[in-house]
């Protein structure tokens, strides 16, 4: 007999598999998932990222199979980001916005075999400048309004090869309202953006940078990136972001930044985009390959955890792993 009368009992609702699947409050879906990918210059080139192990920077003509790949497993988008070589680098960026570009021709290729797929470009002048930085350097200085013009000209590039949404991530400020006249000017009013509104200046996006070859040359991207202490400052570049015409908002990186999720998404009604970045997706890799953990049930339970936040969408390395395991 118990010593005092139970009246709830919550377990009782956890005593089969069929009555926890009944009351689960959050599910994972493979609707949920964006599929970062990486994108180079040559042919039947597949590299894989010494710090990101099971993800690769391909050439268009294998990344067209990839892509292809993860459509039929259900997802439904990517997001597309180019390694860019040296000799194609300026500090105004110019290479961002030719026509004939590695970003540019990705999208045209991907569109012409995959239709169907939500293709997101990536907008920043990281991966086009010699210095690694976001934005125009002068003196050392991150210039943001004259980098808001370049940014301007990069998405009206993609959104003329056949990109679905851009994605600014450089934190320039004022740039969301730029780049909707701009697209808008053009005729891409169906062109969504989704704004990378709250991203930290993190320590979790060195694996990304050694994909991209994209690291700072000098100093860091506290200038423009967010304090990482911060939560209220994210909060008042929601508001900016929406109030200059995103479709989306983002919080990056995710796993560090739960609460600001939550915060995100209780104070705004539009979509909230997580991104589960390298750094998150190195440390899981690299504790399963001790075998400290178990890597399956680890990322079921992180992108949930992402989920039960507030996001809605989730960018993640892991987008395939996990489709095949929904699946």
């Amino acid at each position: 007999m118990p010593l005092y009368n139970l009246t709830n009992r919550p377990r009782r609702l956890r005593r089969t598999s069929a009555l926890r699947a009944m009351v689960q409050e959050t599910q994972l879906t493979v609707n949920d998932l964006i599929y970062p990918v990486f994108v180079m210059e040559g042919e039947n080139l597949k590299q894989e990222i010494v710090s990101m192990p099971d993800c690769y920077r391909y050439s268009l003509d294998l990344l067209i199979k990839e892509v292809k790949e993860a459509y039929d497993l259900g997802i439904k988008a990517i997001a597309l980001f180019p390694l860019v070589t040296d000799d194609k680098k300026d500090n105004e960026g110019t290479e961002s916005y030719n026509p004939n570009g590695l970003v540019q021709r990705t999208i045209k290729a991907i569109k012409a075999e995959v239709p169907e797929i939500t293709i997101i470009t990536d907008v920043a002048l990281d991966p086009y400048s010699p210095f690694g930085h976001d934005g125009i350097v002068v003196d050392g200085e991150i210039l943001n309004d004259e980098t808001v013009a370049v940014l301007a000209k990069m998405a009206v590039s993609q959104a003329q090869a056949g990109a679905d949404m851009v994605a600014p991530s450089d934190m320039m400020d004022g740039r969301i309202g730029v780049i909707r006249e701009a697209l808008d000017e053009e005729g891409f009013t169906h062109v969504g953006i989704i704004a990378y509104s709250a991203k930290y200046a993190s320590a979790y996006y060195g694996p990304f940078r050694d994909a991209l070859e994209s690291a700072p040359k000098f100093g860091d991207k506290k200038t423009y990136q967010m304090d990482i202490a911060n939560s209220r400052e994210a909060i008042t570049e929601v508001e900016l972001d929406i109030a200059e015409g995103a479709d989306m908002v983002m919080v990056k990186p995710a796993l560090a930044y739960l609460d600001i999720i939550r915060q995100v998404r209780d104070y705004t009604n539009i979509p909230v985009v997580a991104y589960n970045v390298s750094g998150e997706y190195a440390m899981i890799k690299a504790a399963a390959e001790k075998g400290w953990i178990d890597e399956k049930k680890i990322v079921l339970e992180t992108l949930t955890s992402m989920k039960r936040a507030g996001s809605d969408l989730i960018l993640t390395y892991f987008a395939k792993q996990v489709a095949l395991m929904l699946k």
